[in-house]
């Protein structure tokens, strides 16, 4: 038997594009282009924020400048506001935007996070999206209904509470009332009309629905597993909130409490309407108080010569950094909160 040998030669393949990778990069180029398109669009969005910003601090700094330059850091220390005779400065306003602020904090933080922690651990699903729907409209509502609210209904309401606040917290200095005996059942009312206390429980009421709504939503990111596994534990519905869901939210209630701080210090219809501006360092809360940065620019804006105008625009550049240092701390903490939740 004779056995032949057939050799089979393989062309070789002429030189030439690979069709096959250039298909292969044609389908992967189209399918990233809408990720491209997205990037670029979200990364022109987020420049264009930071530009604005820039142009508006840049904006206020150029106005603001003739008036920085003559008054230097007396700004920061004048309590009175007299730009035309050469005196002006915003300590008085700027101490009445921190107290008003304060105040606020103080109301809302307990009433945001009570009510958040009902409508995420609490309340039926129907009733939830209820009250979700309800606080996210509180939000909506214009700042001059509150301030009207607190003009011509809460601020007679409130004065008996003001009273007796001053009667048996008087020892505590923001307590005190200058020019009226707490214990004289025939003291004026006006004394406790006009108040840092009553602008302090209007902003508040702005600033609720804002807190509850972060609060509301870190609540319901807690790690479902850690909740499974305190219930197995024995622990009750709130042995597991203050094991699991309270300690995983404390950045998050951190973050929502500072962003609304920030809406508080720049708060200005409600304040104006309640508060007419007195240039004194008025600490005490529950008397006569002192207004606030943005009612004194809303106030004396119509009225004001071009060096008043830069005056007030001083005013609004030291009040615009304040929010702005206030919300940059926010939302870091809840940058930080957030990432700590998907890590776990």
């Amino acid at each position: 038997m004779i056995v032949r040998s057939v050799s089979i030669r393989t062309q070789p393949r002429p030189a030439g594009p690979d069709h096959g990778a250039d298909r292969r990069r044609r389908l992967y180029s189209d399918s990233a282009l809408p990720d491209r398109l997205f990037h670029a669009v979200a990364r022109s969005g987020g420049g264009l924020v930071l530009a604005v910003m820039l142009l508006v601090g840049g904006f206020l700094l150029y106005r603001a400048w003739q008036a920085l330059r003559k008054a230097g850091l007396g700004f920061l220390t004048t309590a009175q506001w007299d730009p035309d005779a050469g005196h002006f400065g915003i300590a008085a306003v700027l101490t009445g935007t921190v107290l008003i602020a304060t105040v606020a904090v103080v109301i809302s933080v307990p009433l945001a996070i009570g009510t958040a922690l009902y409508i995420a651990e609490y309340a039926p699903v129907r009733l939830r999206r209820t009250l979700v729907s309800v606080v996210d409209l509180m939000a909506a509502v214009p700042s001059v209904v509150y301030g009207l609210w607190g003009l011509f209904f809460l601020q007679g309401k409130v004065i008996g509470l003001a009273r007796w606040l001053s009667t048996y917290g008087g020892w505590f200095p923001l307590f005190t009332v200058d020019g009226a005996d707490p214990h004289d059942p025939l003291a004026t009312a006006t004394v406790y009309t006009a108040s840092t206390f009553v602008a302090g429980i209007v902003v508040a009421m702005m600033v609720t629905p804002i807190i509850c709504s972060i609060i509301r939503e870190v609540f319901s990111q807690a790690p479902v597993g850690e909740r499974e596994g305190a219930y197995a534990l024995g622990a009750t519905r709130w042995g597991m909130i203050r094991s699991v869901v309270l300690p995983f939210a404390t950045g998050g209630m951190i973050g929502g409490t500072m962003l609304g701080l920030g809406r508080a210090l720049g708060e200005t219809i409600g304040v104006y309407l309640v508060i007419s501006p007195v240039f004194a360092i008025q600490p005490h809360i529950l008397q006569t108080g002192t207004s606030s940065v943005s009612s004194l620019i809303a106030l004396r804006y119509g009225e004001a010569s071009p060096f008043g105008m830069s005056a007030l625009m001083a005013a609004g550049l030291a009040l615009f950094l304040m929010t702005l240092v206030v919300n940059f701390a926010a939302s870091s903490i809840v940058a930080r909160s957030r990432s700590g939740a998907t890590a776990e």
